[in-house]
């Protein structure tokens, strides 16, 4: 199903809270794909959410497209002078033929159509330009039986309410079609010091926590965030969590 249907579903109200739980990634994220690109025109960012990976891709190009299917989103970005934010599914993107150096898609290519977005990257992408479908896999908490409480949580009990595109989530998008040359990467990691408060916002954004509330099942929630709370220790104590960073990286034919 293409992005402008399903995603829209997903995260049509859900921009005020990813802008403020969703975990950001790192700058040498953006750093090591600009080091990838010949030029540094114009950078594409699919999928771009509340535009926090787009502002460190800034960084390094003189401007930045940020499309996202989902109005809500748009309107809890932070502008910035060299991004141009739009409202569009990734499957039709309004850049012009050939004029982008770097596709990028952060946690949000599982909701494209990916045959759709393949032939729109080779209309807009210039020679040698590079692509780039980033994901960030299941977390770990630096401490054993919060990170073991959390699995359980994750894996057993929220888990049957997880949309089906969240198995290219989980693996990397290694199931992935991507039919470019294909570059290997560094091992990156998002890292964040949490407060229980701020652990349990991030996982209240996720499509299955929304999705077991809709089906009544609240407690499910409720109870994981009461045995967390009794394991964590202070409620103010920030945690080490961590998410390792996966890449489908490749480069467009000269």
């Amino acid at each position: 199903m293409a992005q402008s249907n399903q995603a829209a579903t997903h995260f049509q109200t859900a921009g005020a809270d990813y802008a403020k739980y969703r975990p950001t990634y790192p700058e040498e994220l953006a750093e090591f794909l600009a080091k990838q690109c010949r030029q540094h025109n114009l950078a594409l960012d699919v999928g771009c959410g509340n535009g926090q990976f787009s502002k460190l891709v800034a960084e390094h190009f003189k401007a930045v497209l940020a499309t996202d299917v989902s109005a809500s989103q748009i309107e809890n970005v932070i502008p910035a002078s060299n991004i141009q934010f739009a409202v569009e599914p990734a499957e039709e993107c309004s850049a012009k033929d050939r004029s982008v150096d770097l596709i990028v898609a952060a946690q949000a290519a599982h909701w494209f159509d990916l045959e759709s977005f393949y032939r729109e990257v080779r209309r807009i992408a210039v020679p040698g330009a590079m692509i780039a479908l980033i994901s960030y896999g299941v977390l770990s908490i630096n401490n054993e039986r919060c990170n073991t409480r959390f699995r359980q949580f994750y894996y057993d009990e929220i888990g049957p309410y997880w949309p089906r595109e969240r198995q290219h989530v989980d693996n990397g998008y290694d199931s992935f079609d991507f039919p470019f040359n294909e570059l290997p990467y560094p091992t990156m990691y998002i890292n964040r010091e949490w407060t229980l408060k701020q652990f349990l916002g991030y996982v209240s954004t996720w499509s299955s926590a929304k999705a077991a509330a809709e089906d009544g099942k609240e407690q499910l929630m409720t109870r994981f965030s009461k045995e967390l709370a009794a394991l964590w220790g202070k409620p103010q104590q920030q945690r080490k969590i961590s998410w390792p960073i996966a890449m489908r990286l490749g480069q467009l034919s000269i």
